[in-house]
């Protein structure tokens, strides 16, 4: 059975958290990854180095950031700078370790589309677009992607490219690229092949059921298991982080 204590987000959360290593340069988004970085943050990095798009370095949050423009986030930072001095001097020179991204559609290779639904000519839906998610994608040393896993958003082909991810011949040659996919049914990682892999199932989740919610066929890792509950430290951390902001709320903040 599932842990009763965290809903399917905040295991998101604490399964993305875990993936950050100590002293790596994030680049962070707002929702479920400003929530994972922070939490990895206060439990087993304390010297991560947070970036925001707005132009944060190091950021040191007192409290949650509701927003990349969050007042918050200037207090106890290392600088503040240019939006495209950040990404021209830093992310595109690969100094960002890290980079999170979302979107509407992720493929088996890692792509991301979060610029339209249906054709582009004509979609059924018109989407944000990229923001700096392409170069994200292109430049930031390795990836995590962030999001639900349903039919809708696990199809067998993106409507739009929006982020690349792995090329058809197989993974990236400069070692970059997705790393990791943390959904609500799971996690997974990228074979020599570069595509998506099965490494660790949600509680109530069983190999069915993931691939019930899978556009193509899955590929699973020999070793694919359950993922560890949730320690005390990481529960009460993220207790804390949430205690005034709901995680729905900056899910969709």
């Amino acid at each position: 059975m599932s842990d009763p204590l965290l809903t399917p987000k905040e295991q998101m959360v604490v399964m993305a958290a875990r993936l950050l290593r100590p002293a790596e340069r994030v680049l962070v988004g707002v929702g479920l990854p400003n929530l994972a970085a922070n939490l990895a943050k206060r439990v087993h990095a304390p010297d991560l180095v947070l970036i925001y798009e707005s132009g944060i370095l190091d950021a040191n949050p007192k409290s949650l950031p509701l927003s990349i423009g969050d007042p918050v986030l200037v207090r106890d930072a290392l600088a503040t700078i240019p939006m495209l001095e950040l990404f021209s001097n830093y992310l595109q020179t690969g100094w960002i370790d890290v980079g999170f991204l979302g979107g509407a559609q992720v493929d088996c290779r890692g792509n991301l589309n979060s610029t339209v639904i249906g054709p582009y000519e004509h979609p059924v839906t018109r989407l944000a677009g990229s923001g700096g998610a392409a170069d994200i994608a292109s430049c930031a040393r390795r990836l995590i992607l962030m999001l639900p896993q349903d039919l809708r958003h696990f199809p067998p082909q993106v409507d739009f490219v929006t982020s690349p991810g792995h090329p058809p011949e197989g993974r990236r040659p400069d070692g970059q690229g997705p790393a990791w996919v943390v959904t609500d049914r799971g996690l997974y990682d990228f074979d020599d092949e570069g595509r998506m892999r099965l490494r660790q199932l949600h509680p109530d989740e069983t190999l069915a059921t993931v691939q019930n919610a899978t556009g193509w066929p899955l590929e699973v890792h020999p070793d694919v298991g359950h993922w560890a509950p949730p320690t005390d430290a990481e529960y009460e951390a993220l207790r804390r982080l949430v205690s005034t902001t709901p995680v729905d709320r900056q899910a969709s903040a």
